[in-house]
Parts: C-alpha cells; sequence; structure tokens
C-alpha cells in the first residue's frame, strides 16, 4: 500500500515511518519543518531516517535509501501539491499529522493555527476529495474536549465547549472531516490524542522541559498549585493506533439514522476515536516518576492554573479497542525511563 504522511518530521509521523515501513508499506512524507520549535530535532528525525533536509529543502524531495520513504518539502495548505503527490504516486491512504501544534501558543500568535489547522486541512480533505482517497486518517485531540467534566471523556459526548483556539481548530476539523465523509463518501477517521509523550518527544510539552530543568538545577512551574492529572500515552502506543486505523480494514456501519446522531459516528463513513492510555495520572505523580528516573528532585514553584488549559484529562478507549484490537500498556515509569535514556544520550548528558 502506498500511504501519504503529512508532518513527517513531527513526533508521531516520525514514529508512524518506521512502523509502516516495517509493515512492508511505502511511505511518502510532507513536512515545512517549521520553527515553532527547534528545527534541529526535526532535522535529527529526518536524518534518523536517511533523509537530509538541507538536501530536501533545496531539491523539494529526498528519497530514504534505508527505507522505502520519499520525503517531500512543501505545505499542506499547497493543494495543488497534494494532488501532484497523491496522484504521481498512486497513494492509497492518507494520514494526515501535520499541524500547529501547541494549546498556550495559541494565544500568542493564533493566526498560526487558523493558516495550518483550517486551511491546511481544508487543503488536505480537498485533495484527497479529488484523488478519491480510500481513507483519511487525521490527528484531532483531546483537547475538544474543553470545559466538559464527566470523565472518562466519552466520543459519545459533546465537544463543543473549547478553551483554546487551538481546540476549536481541532473540532471544526472533525466537523469537516463529516462534511466530506457525508457529501463525498470520503472515509475518515479522527483521533482525539491524549498527552503523547516518549524519546524523539516535544520540547515544547511539560515532561520535556521538566527533565531539562530538573537536570540543569532550575525551577519548575507547577500549575494549578499541582491540582491536575493527564492522560499521559507512550508514543509507540500512539503510533501503533494510529497504524491500525490506517491499515486495517474497517466497514463504517453507519448508524440507521433514527433520532439523534452520536458526535462520534454518522450515516456517513465517519468515525472519531479517543486514543490515550485510559489511566489518568496526578501531576504530581508525574513529577515524582520523573524525579526517580533522573535520580534528582525538582525544584518546584507553584503557580495559578493557565489560560486554555484543563484540570483533568481521562480517555475511554472502549471503542478503539472494539474496533481495532487497540489497547496502549505501557505504563508510565517505563515511558518515562526511556525517554530520560533517549534524552542523556541525544543531548549527551
Amino acid at each position: 500500500m502506498n500511504i501519504l504522511i503529512t508532518g513527517t518530521a513531527g513526533f508521531v509521523g516520525f514514529g508512524l515511518v518506521d512502523v509502516l515501513t516495517s509493515y512492508g508499506h511505502s511511505v511518502i512524507g510532507l513536512d515545512n519543518i517549521n520553527d515553532y520549535y527547534d528545527t534541529s530535532l526535526k532535522k535529527a528525525r529526518l536524518e534518523k531516517h536517511g533523509i537530509y533536509a538541507d538536501k530536501a529543502i533545496k531539491e523539494g524531495k529526498a528519497f530514504s535509501s534505508s527505507l522505502d520513504y520519499l520525503f517531500y518539502y512543501g505545505d499542506i495548505c499547497d493543494t495543488d501539491l497534494l494532488i501532484k503527490i497523491i496522484r504521481e504516486h498512486r497513494i492509497n491512504r492518507v494520514v494526515h499529522l501535520a499541524a500547529q501544534a501547541g494549546v498556550r501558543y495559541s494565544l500568542e500568535n493564533p493566526a498560526a493555527y487558523i493558516h495550518s489547522n483550517m486551511q491546511g486541512f481544508f487543503s488536505v480533505l480537498e485533495a484527497c476529495r479529488v484523488c478519491r482517497i480510500e481513507r483519511l486518517v487525521y490527528a484531532s485531540s483531546s483537547s475538544v474536549y474543553g470545559l466538559n467534566s464527566t470523565v472518562p471523556f466519552s466520543e459519545k459526548k459533546g465537544a463543543d465547549h473549547p478553551v483554546s483556539l487551538y481546540a476549536a481548530t481541532k473540532r471544526s476539523n472533525e466537523l469537516m472531516a463529516h462534511t466530506y465523509s457525508h457529501l463525498y463518501g470520503l472515509p475518515t477517521i479522527g483521533l482525539r490524542f491524549f498527552t503523547v509523550y516518549g524519546p524523539w518527544g516535544r520540547p515544547d510539552m511539560a515532561y520535556f522541559s521538566f527533565v531539562k530543568k530538573i537536570l540543569a538545577g532550575e525551577e519548575i512551574e507547577v500549575f494549578n498549585n499541582g491540582n491536575m492529572e493527564r492522560d499521559f500515552t507512550y508514543i509507540d502506543d500512539i503510533v501503533e493506533g494510529v497504524a491500525r486505523t490506517c491499515l486495517m480494514d474497517f466497514p463504517y456501519v453507519t448508524d440507521s439514522g433514527d433520532g439523534d446522531l452520536p458526535p462520534d459516528r454518522s450515516i456517513a463513513p465517519f468515525r472519531v476515536y479517543n486514543i490515550g492510555h485510559g489511566s489518568p495520572v496526578a501531576l504530581m505523580d508525574f513529577i515524582r516518576t520523573i524525579e526517580s528516573a533522573l535520580g534528582k528532585k525538582a525544584k518546584m514553584v507553584f503557580r495559578e492554573m493557565q489560560p486554555g488549559d484543563v484540570v483533568s484529562t481521562h480517555a475511554d478507549t472502549t471503542n478503539l479497542e472494539k474496533d481495532f484490537s487497540y489497547r496502549a500498556d505501557t505504563e508510565l515509569s517505563v515511558g518515562i525511563r526511556r525517554f530520560v535514556d533517549w534524552y542523556r544520550d541525544y543531548y549527551g548528558i
């Protein structure tokens, strides 16, 4: 199968390239290597796969001789480029992971989210429609649950009260996907990621900055006075879940249409799934796990809740388990230890 992945210089896309090529599939990657966080890390991910970013930027693309992987340097908002890639490489399925990430940054630079997450997603949908793609799998976010207070978060409940523009764009993506599924018969699957962590991760995430600052003897900021919890999900578990939703046969048994349709399914070929560990961890326990892995205590400064943040996330993963036989199972202590080992090795500490 020929699969297009957007965002292959990113955290999840990087891992997905390994998995899909190991299963014998051809992967075409697309990324614009933006500078939201350190581009040297993005370039290092590409280089790990035998792709040299400077060459790709200069020539527009580069091929990995070690993997069946061709990388394109480009912007997802370029619909013509997407259509050209899909047609030239006879793409069967698309996994759309490229986006402007970060809840807090959306308060500083909202325009970036409209460009990448709205215009970009529209371009992906249009390319999939024009080229009659078999299936589009795309990254949504647990952030869409916003002010929902009923936990665990279930796809069957509404998600219409976001508390950040980032979350609003991700919920909008789900609604846009449903429209294309309904109007054009485009099969879509949206995956609501719950706090992904692990080796090769994003420097803007809390666990990454905590490890960096604790090792440097600097203070870490603990928001809402530590009264928070997150459903931390290890990167390998996330990647396996994404791969299954991309590759496995799925009949899209549609709702009968009697009464109100639930938010996660439709009479159209449309689904939305939570993808998380299913067991939230208190923030203070999370910090203690990092301290244990580092063998060093954190210097903590307690702060009030930040705008756009939520107190708790907790994934109900029943539907993904039932439909794709997937369940995340990496324990936090194991995942954090692997991240710390990677961090020390990567930064030479």
